[in-house]
């Protein structure tokens, strides 16, 4: 195994200290006789096998282009129309059919009690995106499900997981919608209502209204800083509305045209608990914010490696901030397991606060103590599966295969040891190395390979059951498509919610 010196310097990056990494080839048979090559290279005992398997590689990706794989127009739909889409069309349809029903006077239940709807919806969004909840439901999936159901079943809990988002928007936008429609009845009757009801109803509209389109993927994949000020401050100021609308609300006779000053009359009604429930989910997360010490190597200038004290279990992600409510930007976790010493995050230089990482790193950063459960959390249902990722992805991928002896990586770069520095790839050496990664090199390989036929190798041959990609939108996009014509089960990055 070839050996890392510590490097006490984070801003060190010519990482002359690191013996580089062989070049994998394409096959994964050829990815284990390679690397003990390699190492007998290393060792002095061989050094031809290598120098063979290298120069056949770099030839076989020079001269070959990569097939253009034709796949049907009901492949792509089934890939466009994922389970999160399916939670979105369910959740907006139900509602609206119950709404319609409401609004030609036939179902009557909504009319009086449209605050239910208005708030149930809106809770249940947001339990799909709170942390508790969320890795609650894996934990129950992972102990109840783990290796022993039939394949289908484990796939299938899988998708529900990864799509929760389809849910939480789902029932965002049938909340606005009814809650529409409170506002116009409470018009249509303006005479039996105070104005000050009219009046927050219409601030709740526009503060729900504006956090949902802040929302769409465009904004929140393109303007973070624009999806996060509005999604969360607006948000809060829809809360804030919202307490006030339905103790307005609850707390006018629209018989007698008075106010009502019985508390007890607004903590009997159901309004007054959705809300009570809502507040409760908004703030569970934002207790177990930090500002804890942070180490950063900087091993080239596109890439940040952010050392945290303990361990973490695999497939989390954590939210990282200068300030402690502002501009949170989410990175996939790498750590040895949960009796660790350290975790880290790699980030890769590309925004603001990235590049302010390596211009300007800082001692502190906030966090949330309490971390969001990623797809690769899933992990632990499959008996083995393979992971996929590429560039600085590696970072949502490599716990995985760290913390599990079943699952294998495969990684595609550019430089990937002078780009990502020795403590990756230590942490690939002493785990990984030689018989559970294959790491493509493109700068020393002359670009990119097939990617597809590296993962159906790896598929059939290590036996794996499920394949997790993560990659930039053209690479997802490619890559699921390549998984779905070869029949191989896959769950990509998401870049629908």
């Amino acid at each position: 195994m070839p050996r890392i010196e510590a490097v006490e310097d984070p801003e060190r990056g010519t990482l002359d200290t690191l013996t580089p990494l062989p070049v994998l080839p394409v096959s994964s048979k050829a990815v284990i006789q390679d690397a003990a090559g390699g190492l007998a290279a290393q060792s002095g005992v061989n050094e031809k096998p290598i120098e063979l398997a290298l120069a056949q590689a770099k030839k076989e990706s020079s001269s070959s282009k990569k097939p253009k794989r034709r796949i049907s127009r009901w492949a792509r739909f089934e890939l466009w129309f994922t389970t999160y889409r399916k939670f979105f069309t369910l959740v907006v349809t139900l509602n609206g059919v119950g709404l319609l029903l409401a609004i030609l006077n036939i179902w009557k239940y909504p009319r009086r009690y449209t605050g239910a709807f208005i708030l149930g919806n809106l809770i249940f969004a947001l339990l799909m995106r709170n942390e508790v909840f969320g890795r609650c439901l894996y934990w129950f999936f992972n102990t109840c499900f783990g290796k022993w159901p039939p394949l289908w079943f484990r796939l299938a809990c899988t998708s529900v997981l990864q799509h929760l988002g389809g849910i939480h928007s789902g029932c965002a936008t049938a909340g606005f919608a009814w809650l529409i429609f409170r506002v116009v009845l409470i018009f249509i009757d303006h005479k039996d209502n105070h104005d000050a009801v009219l009046i927050t109803g219409v601030i709740t509209n526009i503060a729900v209204a504006v956090s949902i389109a802040s929302a769409f993927p465009w904004v929140r994949n393109t303007h973070h800083n624009i999806f996060e000020r509005h999604h969360r401050f607006i948000g809060w100021v829809g809360l804030v509305s919202t307490w006030i609308f339905v103790v307005l609300g609850d707390s006018y006779d629209l018989d007698t045209h008075s106010w009502n000053p019985d508390g007890g009359h607004v903590i009997r009604q159901q309004d007054f608990w959705y809300v009570f429930g809502m507040t409760i989910l908004i703030l569970i997360p934002w207790f177990t914010v930090r500002e804890v010490k942070v180490d950063i190597e900087v091993p080239s200038p596109k890439v940040a490696i952010l050392r945290f004290e303990r361990g973490m279990q695999q497939g989390l992600i954590s939210r990282i901030s200068r300030s402690s409510i502002m501009e949170y930007h989410a990175f996939g976790i790498v750590s040895e397991g949960p009796h660790a010493k350290y975790h880290y995050l790699i980030c890769g230089v590309q925004g603001d606060f990235t590049r302010s990482l390596v211009n300007d790193p800082p001692t502190h950063l906030w966090t949330r103590q309490l971390k969001f459960a990623g797809v690769s959390h899933s992990s632990t249902m499959y008996k083995r599966g393979i992971r996929v990722c590429t560039g600085t992805g590696l970072g949502a991928a490599l716990s995985t295969c760290l913390q599990n002896p079943d699952w294998y990586l495969i990684w595609i770069g550019s430089d990937q040891e002078k780009t990502f520095g020795p403590t990756i790839s230590g942490l690939i050496y002493r785990h990984l190395w030689p018989d559970r990664v294959c790491l493509w090199d493109s700068k020393a390989r002359g670009g990119r390979p097939d990617v597809v036929k590296l993962i159906k190798d790896a598929y059939h041959s290590w036996g794996a059951e499920v394949v997790f990609i993560t990659s930039n939108w053209q690479g997802n996009k490619e890559l699921m498509e390549g998984c779905k014509a070869a029949g191989i089960p896959a769950f990509g990055t998401l870049w629908d919610f």
